[in-house]
């Protein structure tokens, strides 16, 4: 009765309500699990210290690999499963699956250790200085060494039941991580650590909530596995065959890499703001913490997109599938535009959420915020044009095109915004900083429509 469930969702369900389906929980899980990140800066912005802010930025740029990383298990996995799944190819499925998580467990343990062994000098890397080293070392130790490992498992797990069509699942997992961990972070940061030890609180209570998360996807998964082709065995993994292992990096490999990529110009916008001062560095800290709020919501759309454009992509349904593709555009452009409106009206508000102006060194606060707000209106300018990249990447791996993912994130990245970071902090100073953004993204939209195009023309002469 499930089985059949899913499959007329995957077939039959009008468009509209079958991406609401999947694309409404995971969009909720989405605005929760940002939690984890906008929650630990918003108790820390109490305090005043924007070294503090400061700090968190820098360790979001290696919390941001993790999400790279899981994309390559969960994406380059969950986009097969509901491929094989469109094509009845179920025993193949269950396959994949397991060699995902398990994968995904092996390479968690080694990210970890490699980590921590090289912490300090990779933190000065990326910007750290006197002044924030110690914070950052506390926050990257908790979030990223100790909680890598659950933290990978959960975002491949929530991946690859969305896929399989537990969309619902996936999302309440991940986002009872979220609401856990706005739960203990002012226990752990306010009542159970000494005043100084807000960063390391608010690290502690990360690691904890996403173990939890953990534990409650495994559970998930093991029980869905009883009606979906998801396994956990190292037989099924073993078994995976080759021409599966090869379809399942060619999505896995690109996406990773168009996360990574994201990350890198991420590491570049905070060295180059760092050589500006700290201040401009936490200030553009908090600001991509806010703008991804309606960023959430966009990702929410395309992660539900996914599954129906793969399942009918691999069955034939090209009609639907194109269909599929359009609703989740217009719904994600209406909401840029909303973004951007609420943005502009309320920048100064939105950034002072994620720092007092009333305590500690409350003039180095409000130069922070002055920055952050004057950033914000510039970069919530991109949302329209970010969400039509993140729409056409995801079509194109759930069409299991990695070869036009890879050479998406390679332009985007690469090609456009990382040179163009460059060039206009250099004639234009920080604010140029911020300008790269949206120039970047509207460059490379135009370019992943084009390739989106092409892909879809090439399916359909293949037919």
């Amino acid at each position: 009765m499930q089985d059949h469930a899913k499959k007329e969702l995957f077939e039959n369900v009008s468009v509209p309500r079958a991406l609401a389906t999947l694309a409404v929980p995971t969009i909720i899980s989405q605005l929760i699990n940002l939690a984890y990140n906008i929650v630990d800066a918003f108790f820390i912005g109490r305090t005043g210290n924007s070294y503090m802010m400061a700090a968190t930025t820098l360790a979001l740029t290696l919390t941001m690999m993790n999400v790279a990383f899981s994309n390559l298990f969960g994406i380059g996995g969950g986009s097969l499963v509901a491929r094989l799944m469109g094509q009845k190819r179920l025993d193949e499925a269950r396959r994949v699956s397991a060699f995902s998580v398990l994968s995904c467990l092996c390479f968690g343990v080694f990210y970890s250790v490699l980590i921590g062994l090289f912490l300090e000098p990779l933190l000065f890397f990326l910007g750290a200085s006197a002044e924030t080293i110690g914070y950052a070392k506390q926050y990257t130790m908790f979030v990223i060494v100790f909680s890598s490992v659950p933290s990978l498992l959960s975002l491949t797990l929530g991946h690859l039941l969305r896929n399989a069509g537990y969309s619902s699942k996936a999302s309440f997992g991940l986002s009872g991580g979220g609401i856990l961990n706005i739960l203990l972070d002012p226990l752990f940061m306010f009542v159970i650590l000494p005043r100084g030890q807000e960063v390391a609180g608010a690290a502690a209570a990360t690691l904890l909530s996403n173990i939890a998360a953990c534990a409650y996807l495994l559970y998930a998964y093991h029980k869905a596995s009883d009606e979906a082709p998801l396994s956990l065995s190292r037989q099924d993994a073993a078994g995976i065959g080759r021409r599966n292992l090869r379809e399942f990096f060619a999505v896995g490999v690109p996406s990773a890499i168009l996360t990574g990529l994201f990350d890198v110009a991420n590491i570049c916008v905070n060295i180059l703001a760092s050589a500006h001062s700290d201040y401009v560095l936490a200030a553009m800290g908090i600001v991509m913490k806010v703008e991804r709020i309606p960023n959430g919501i966009n990702v929410g759309i395309c992660q539900g997109m996914m599954p129906l454009v793969a399942y009918n992509y691999a069955s034939g349904d090209r009609e639907r599938m194109r269909t599929v593709i359009r609703t989740a555009r217009w719904a994600g452009l209406l909401i840029s535009a909303g973004g951007i409106l609420m943005l502009e009206l309320l920048a100064v508000p939105a950034v002072r959420l994620f720092l007092s102006t009333a305590g500690g060194d409350a003039a180095g606060a409000m130069l922070t915020v002055t920055f952050a707000a004057r950033f914000l209106r510039v970069r919530c300018l991109a949302s329209p044009v970010q969400f039509l990249n993140y729409n056409s990447s995801y079509c194109m791996q759930a069409m299991g095109n990695g070869k036009f993912t890879m050479l998406h994130a390679a332009v985007r990245e690469l090609g456009v915004y990382i040179p163009l970071m460059f060039l206009l902090d250099r004639l234009l100073g920080e604010i140029g900083l911020a300008w790269a953004l949206p120039v970047g993204e509207g460059i490379s939209a135009v370019f992943a429509l084009l390739l989106v195009a092409a892909a879809l023309r090439g399916k359909k002469e293949r037919s």
